[in-house]
């Protein structure tokens, strides 16, 4: 076999690999692409179902038995009420960052009538020019203090939210009585309480109000931030946009193979 064969063979099993290569990456763009179209369309049935669902009317927040059926995508954001005893003393400060201002939400313990417990947002609380700061974590509370639990039933309505997940940048540090996210199975460890509800319940401004002030300070009420990131659109370009420039990158390298060749 003459150089110039080989070369040709070894041109041509070059530009097969070549084409193998250019072609999987296609179907993989292409692929990436059509997910998040689909992604795209569940996240706005998603928004669509919980602007819906935010504007209807409250009911009997979920029982203890209710509790392991419960889920984000079928619950979060549900107008809920149930009422109770606070445990004043067990309220945790939650750093929030609001178009307002930065401060934190007051989330109490409430105990219900049938044995459990819920975490409620009774509101957020400006921190005011001096910052904020975290107050000294209180005393653990007595696996059985809802039992011992003084004070008037107060009743609460608001939004339903599934228990926070702890960020990746910004890890709650209950030693230091540090919260940045509404983990309400780490406050409720933290607190010392037996095991709570998967939800906290965001009270509306009325609820917040006749619960009455936490250490001299009245939350304010009502201020639930719905938000949904929605990148999928993006996404779906970018992704659609690399497969078209790989298409394209081999259809120009045929081009100029052939033009070689003539």
């Amino acid at each position: 076999m003459t150089d110039g064969a080989t070369k040709r063979q070894r041109s041509r099993a070059l530009r097969v690999i070549l084409a193998l290569v250019a072609g999987v990456m296609f179907a993989g763009f292409f692929a990436l692409g059509t997910w998040q179209v689909f992604r795209l369309q569940w996240k706005l049935a998603l928004i669509e179902r919980v602007d819906q669902r935010v504007h209807g009317a409250p009911a009997a927040a979920p029982s203890i038995g209710q509790w392991p059926q419960l889920n984000a995508e079928a619950d979060d954001y549900r107008p809920v009420q149930l009422s109770g005893v606070l445990l004043e003393g067990a309220t945790t400060q939650v750093l929030a960052s609001l178009e307002r201002g930065i401060g934190y939400w007051a989330v109490t313990p409430l105990c219900t009538p049938d044995g459990g417990i819920v975490m409620i947002n009774r509101g957020f609380i400006p921190a005011g020019v001096s910052g904020w700061k975290p107050q000294p974590a209180p005393p653990a509370a007595a696996a059985d203090a809802c039992r011992s639990a003084q004070g008037p039933a107060v009743s609460v309505t608001g939004l339903l939210r599934m228990s926070e997940i702890p960020g990746r940048l910004r890890k709650n540090e209950p030693g230091r009585n540090y919260w940045y996210t509404r983990d309400v199975q780490a406050l409720a460890q933290a607190r010392g309480l037996p095991a709570v509800a998967p939800y906290f319940i965001d009270a509306d401004a009325p609820s917040a109000l006749a619960a009455g002030p936490v250490e001299g300070e009245q939350p304010k009420g009502g201020l639930t931030v719905i938000s949904f990131v929605n990148n999928h659109l993006v996404y779906a370009i970018t992704w659609y946009a690399l497969a078209l420039m790989v298409a394209a990158a081999t259809v120009w390298v045929i081009r100029d193979a052939r033009k070689q060749k003539s």
